[in-house]
């Protein structure tokens, strides 16, 4: 809806999902949408609406522009790379993948996307807000001196948890509960704290070297659905130069601490966005951002090597955490972890767990 909010002249032609009532509810709320842009941009027939796990085969072989790519972290590997071989246009939600072998499909589709002279952007909105980008150009132009240290936070609330409901297979609630399972979703370390650490790796230039973290399940009970996830991460990761940025990121009802990026330099510190001017909704400038590069209106777009980089960010701080050991970058970016059942199946098992006790084996 974002896309369509910030960019005139754009039509909605083709809609996907697994469920058929999560795909009627998004049509309704497009179609009736109390911004006068958005319904007005809605023209999708029934013959373009697809269901099941093939959906994104079938959209990709109408003659839409562009994929907005806002399915689960499990599939983003396979459908970002589907994508950009159908000749696709792609915006995608973050993180990129959950695991080490997804990344790398995301880098070779990104760097394909580049060959075929296609737009990839990412849901990392940070990068498209105003208050930030003008504020890491200063920082990058020396308005705090060097980088020495930063620290970076997501302490809040667990977003969902419901029970599943009769007749639901494990794959379907598995997916419907997608906040339970790291497969599905990639720990709330990957899920949700990727959003700090890709500003840690704005603010750097670079990404970590290595990563020591820890972590646990404090509070979540052991009952379905909640799954397997822990619920707190601790993370030191060391960059280039020696500079270590300390990474906080949990789910802690009631005990909201803020989310937010700090960096330390040799002149001052920054939040990160304190030397900049409140701009458009980054959640619509982003979108506005990726229509200006399609049309070449502006600078050509592809983030697809740069959300790929921060959500392994966070992935090698999951794995530190789980085992609990040192992660280098090499190591995490070379390994063969594939957490993501090879087949999906709503009539297969999939049990949950275990949760994680280090030195657990990844």
């Amino acid at each position: 809806m974002e896309m369509l909010r910030g960019n005139p002249n754009m039509k909605l032609i083709a809609m996907a999902d697994l469920f058929e009532d999560r795909l009627s509810a998004s049509r309704n709320r497009v179609k009736n949408s109390k911004n006068e842009q958005t319904a007005k941009s809605y023209a999708v027939e029934d013959d373009h609406c697809f269901v099941g796990l093939d959906a994104y085969k079938k959209i990709l072989a109408t003659d839409i522009d562009i994929l907005v790519e806002g399915t689960l972290p499990y599939s983003r590997p396979k459908h970002i790379m589907a994508a950009i071989q159908a000749g696709k246009h792609l915006f995608t939600e973050k993180p990129a993948a959950v695991d080490p072998v997804g990344i790398r499909q995301v880098i070779e589709a990104a760097k394909l996307a580049k060959e075929k002279n296609l737009t990839f952007g990412a849901g990392t909105q940070r990068r498209h807000q105003k208050e930030y980008v003008e504020t890491i150009k200063k920082i990058h132009d020396g308005a705090i001196g060097d980088i020495v240290a930063m620290r970076a936070y997501w302490c809040g609330g667990l977003p969902f948890c419901f029970d599943r409901k009769e007749g639901w297979s494990d794959f379907e609630y598995r997916v419907r509960n997608w906040y339970g399972y790291c497969w599905v979703c990639g720990d709330n370390i990957v899920e949700q704290h990727v959003h700090n650490l890709d500003v840690c790796n704005w603010a750097l230039n670079s990404h970590p070297e290595s990563v020591f973290a820890s972590g646990g399940r404090a509070w979540k009970p052991h009952e379905e659905k909640f799954g397997d996830l822990w619920d707190n991460f601790s993370c030191d990761f060391e960059y280039p130069n020696g500079v270590h940025v300390i990474s906080f990121s949990r789910h802690w009802n009631g005990l909201d601490e803020g989310v937010f990026e700090e960096a330390v330099g040799t002149k001052g510190r920054s939040s990160c966005r304190d030397m900049g001017e409140k701009g458009e909704d980054p959640y619509v400038q982003e979108h506005i951002d990726v229509v200006n590069s399609i049309r070449g209106t502006g600078p050509y777009l592809n983030e697809g090597v740069q959300v790929a980089e921060s959500t392994l960010t966070a992935i090698m701080g999951r794995m530190s955490a789980y085992t609990g050991k040192k992660i280098s970058w090499d190591e995490a970016m070379s390994s063969d972890l594939s957490i993501v059942p090879a087949e999906w199946d709503f009539s297969k098992p999939y049990p949950v767990g275990p949760i994680p006790v280090p030195p657990a084996k990844l």
